[in-house]
Order: C-alpha cells, then structure tokens, then sequence
C-alpha cells in the first residue's frame, strides 16, 4: 500500500510535557511573538572598560585566593580569630595585645630613626639632634620611640603580673610562661640597650652604671660586662656592639618567640578569672534507674514514675 504522510500536528495543540524537544543549539520555544524587553530595545553589552573595571575590582579577592591557596592560612586565621574565650573575659586580657602593640610601634618607629642614624662616637648625637632639628616629624618619631619603650616595659610587667594573679602559669600553659619571661628579658635587654646610642652625657654615664651592676652576677656576670663593653673600657666599639644588640639581634629573638607565644595562646586558649566559678554539668540518672522507671516499679531522682507504688509502699505489700 501507498504510504501517505503524517498530518503534522500544530505545537499549540500538543501540551509543553508532550512536545517534541528541540534541536541542539536551538531554544527549543515554539515559534511567536518576540519577548517586550527586545522590542523595547537592543539588550545592553558591556564595554572593555566595564570588563576592566570589573576584574580591577575582583583582583584583590583573586590575589588573596591565590596565597591562601599556597599558604592554607585560612584555617589559622580562623581560629586565632574565631576562637573561643572564657566566661568573665575583660580588659585585664587586652594587656598582651597592647604589648605586641606597643612592640610593632618601636619597631616601626626604629626603622625610621634607623634611616638617619649614624653608630658612629664622633657622629651618634648630632645625628639625632639632626633627627630632631631638621628632619621632618623626626622630633615626633623619635619621641614615640623614646616613650615608647617605657609604654612597652609598663605593659609587659603588667601582662605577666595579670598571668600570674590569674593562674595563667599553670598546667598545661608552663611553656608559655617560660616562653613569656624570656621575652621580659629582652625587652629589658632592648631598652638597656637602645639607651646607649644617643651617646650623649646621661646616657654614658647610666651605661657605665648598668655594665657595672650586670658584672656583680655571680659566675657570668664578669663575662657579660666584658661583653657588653666590647673592651677594657666603654667607646666606640661599645657603642657598635649595643646598636648591632639593639637592631639586629634581639628584635629578630623577640620576632620569633611572639610567634611562639601567639601560636600557644591560640592552641591551649585562656583561662578564666579566678572569681568566676566554673558550672558543674548536669549528670544523667543512671541506667538501671531509668530501666526501672520504665517498668513502672521505680523512683528516678527520687521522684515516683508514672505513679507507680514503690516497694513496701501501698498495695498492701508484705
């Protein structure tokens, strides 16, 4: 028999779940009216400099996203920063935050006075009156340094007496304390030091004295102040060694036992004032208590369960 094609049948007719799919590259929409928003106008296309501005925007997110992928400091961050403190925290907690403060200013403002400095007998105090006189804000930077330092030692002592009142100090914090009075010591160290390098009469005479005290130290105490003096008698080369201490070795100790110390306090956290009281967790009724109030013949927490009698009590029990 002859074969006659099909009626094709009209797509408005079919329903939507019933409709042929169609081809691929295609919207697969029936024929018809084109939507309002293209009548109205041509759709709206980004310029270059959009784009630009764009990806200038979202380079910062990317450039971070690129490092951290490299670094995984994500996860550190988040829990130095995210981590959890005690109940009862207070403004005695910040005094270690305020030393670490008070340290990136030194440094900052070292770095600075660093720049026109001279280590030099003949040149160490007119290069600070230089720094102060003539410089632009060296009179303000050095003197940020100046007090900065006693700021800095204040804090210090007031951080560890915090700890120490606290009980901070114990188990399984020991380390951190050890870690904590070292750092007290060069801190000590950095101040005695940067005293020095003004080299002018005060501050001579004051170094004179320190030396001296320090050599009164039972055993190592001659060879510290033979240290310290870098010779027989304080000069020059004095002057040398307290500037290549103050600069160069002590900050670079101080750097990395912070590092330390943070990584300690993030990992065992802090503990809570002595005056708060820690609440004791509620204990669960033990199990053969509840198995029996289950049954129906027991007390739980010496309360009667689904009054049921206890043995001995009604029923006429013998």
């Amino acid at each position: 028999m002859p074969s006659f094609p099909k009626p094709k049948i009209p797509d408005a007719v079919v329903p939507p779940p019933l409709r042929k799919p169609g081809k691929p590259g295609t919207g697969g929409t029936p024929k018809g009216q084109a939507p309002s928003d293209l009548k109205d106008g041509s759709p709206e296309r980004r310029s270059a400099g959009d784009k630009l501005l764009e990806r200038g925007k979202e380079a910062p997110i990317d450039a971070l996203g690129w490092v951290d992928q490299r670094l995984a400091a994500s996860g550190f961050l988040t829990g130095m920063l995210f981590r959890k403190v005690p109940k009862g925290t207070n403004w005695f907690y910040t005094l270690g935050s305020a030393t670490l403060f008070a340290f990136i200013v030194q440094a900052t403002t070292g770095v600075f006075l660093a720049m026109f400095y001279t280590p030099s007998a003949t040149q160490a105090y007119h290069s600070i009156s230089h720094i102060n006189n003539e410089v632009p804000l060296g009179q303000l930077v050095h003197g940020m340094h100046k007090w900065g330092s006693s700021v800095m030692v204040i804090l210090i002592f007031l951080h560890m007496g915090r700890t120490f009142f606290f009980g901070a100090y114990k188990y399984p914090r020991e380390l951190n304390w050890v870690i904590g009075v070292v750092l007290l010591i060069l801190t000590m160290t950095m101040a005695f030091t940067g005293y020095l390098l003004p080299f002018d009469q005060r501050s001579f005479w004051a170094s004179i004295v320190g030396i001296n005290i320090n050599g009164t130290g039972p055993v190592v105490g001659p060879y510290l102040s033979d240290f310290l003096r870098a010779g027989p008698e304080l000069g020059a080369t004095t002057l040398s060694r307290f500037y290549a201490i103050h600069m160069l070795l002590v900050p670079g100790a101080i750097i990395a036992l912070i590092g330390a110390h943070m990584y300690l306090v993030v990992k065992l956290g802090t503990t809570a004032p002595p005056w708060v009281k820690a609440e004791r967790p509620k204990v669960a009724s033990p199990v053969s208590e509840l198995d029996a109030g289950a049954n129906g013949n027991g007390r739980v927490n010496g309360n009667r369960v689904n009054g049921s009698p206890v043995s001995g009590e009604g029923n006429g029990a013998l």
